[in-house]
């Protein structure tokens, strides 16, 4: 699984001169670190994995979506494709699109392996900040567009932390 990682990453910045939506392949470049953690722990890739890269391939779709809207002007100068691109004037639709994908498989993950309200929480948390983008990219203002892309740390902070709170915090509390 390593080799096929390494393989991915060294690939990726080929990808926009082939593939209409090379942020896809980004997300399975940087998500493949998923499959490969569930290999190493339990022995085996279960289903859950790879619905996780999924929502990791969408989480990316989006993000890098935002930031292919900022070079959208320069990157049809030279050629190349970008989902940006390929989206036109649907690309702030299918932003959003992808982010609630991700937040959906994120949901449906969380309830089929039992978590609870903290991490549900986490997920509207994720979600609120993912519709303030909408707001962010909607005018596709390129300024606003790197703005909405810098601030998907968040996103990930609120997934992360209802986790967090899910796992750690509310357990101490009932205990």
């Amino acid at each position: 699984m390593a080799a096929l990682a390494l393989f991915l990453a060294a690939s990726y910045p080929f990808t926009k001169r082939f593939f209409a939506i090379p942020q896809a392949y980004l997300g399975i470049a940087f998500g493949f670190g998923i499959p490969m953690a569930f290999a190493a722990i339990q022995g085996e890739v279960p289903a859950v994995a790879w619905w996780m890269l999924l929502a990791n391939v969408f989480w990316a779709i989006a993000y890098d979506t935002e930031y292919a809207m900022v070079d959208r002007d320069d990157d049809l100068k030279i050629g190349i494709r970008t989902s940006a691109i390929t989206f036109g004037q649907y690309d702030v639709l299918a932003v959003m699109a992808c982010y609630l994908m991700t937040l959906g498989i994120l949901c449906a993950i969380g309830l089929l392996q039992g978590l609870g309200w903290g991490f549900q929480a986490g997920i509207c948390v994720a979600w609120g900040i993912a519709t303030y983008h909408y707001f962010l990219i909607r005018h596709r203002d390129r300024g606003q567009c790197f703005k909405a892309f810098r601030h998907n740390a968040w996103i990930g902070a609120a997934v992360f932390s209802g986790l967090v709170v899910d796992l750690t915090i509310l357990p101490l509390l009932a205990s």
